[in-house]
């Protein structure tokens, strides 16, 4: 069950959100055309769950390997050097990912100090700005994740098969 839910946590936000927020964009639209009026607060929370959206989704790209890649160089390798580079570029950008998350968790709590809160919903600014942190760990806890899965399914070198 838990792995389950590991194996999919990205779409159980992704999906659910996604359907919430073109709903309530269809339903700002209908109120303001229709009724001339609208909601005060329907165009902040679907940004906010956009941006929420964007930093989970680099996750679910992460996870199911759908991030843009120059393959050039990678290409004219062998496959040991291919590997050696895969490895590199991984440790560099989950280095990258986890440094912008622990900078993000660190503005988020200066953020969290101040008591910010947003125009129309009164929603603490911090929830809006903890995106970018959670999604850069997910991705990197996706990156190391990958990377260990490719390790263990390998087929062993100079092994009788």
């Amino acid at each position: 069950m838990l792995k389950e839910i590991w194996d999919h946590l990205e779409e159980i936000f992704l999906i659910p959100s996604l359907i919430f927020s073109v709903g309530l964009i269809f339903m700002q639209i209908i109120m303001r055309y229709v009724f001339g009026s609208s909601l005060s607060w329907s165009e902040e929370l679907a940004r906010y769950l956009f941006i929420w959206e964007i930093w989970i989704g680099i996750s679910y790209a992460a996870r199911n390997r759908s991030h843009l890649r120059i393959l050039l160089v990678k290409q004219r390798l062998g496959k040991r050097a291919q590997d050696v580079l895969e490895i590199a570029v991984t440790v560099v950008w989950a280095g990258f990912a986890l440094f912008i998350a622990v900078q993000g968790f660190s503005l988020v709590m200066t953020i969290g100090r101040f008591g910010q809160k947003s125009s129309a919903l009164q929603l603490p600014m911090v929830y809006p700005h903890l995106a970018v942190p959670v999604g850069c760990a997910l991705m990197a806890v996706r990156l190391i994740e990958n990377t260990v899965k490719d390790f263990i399914s390998r087929p062993k070198r100079g092994g009788t098969e």
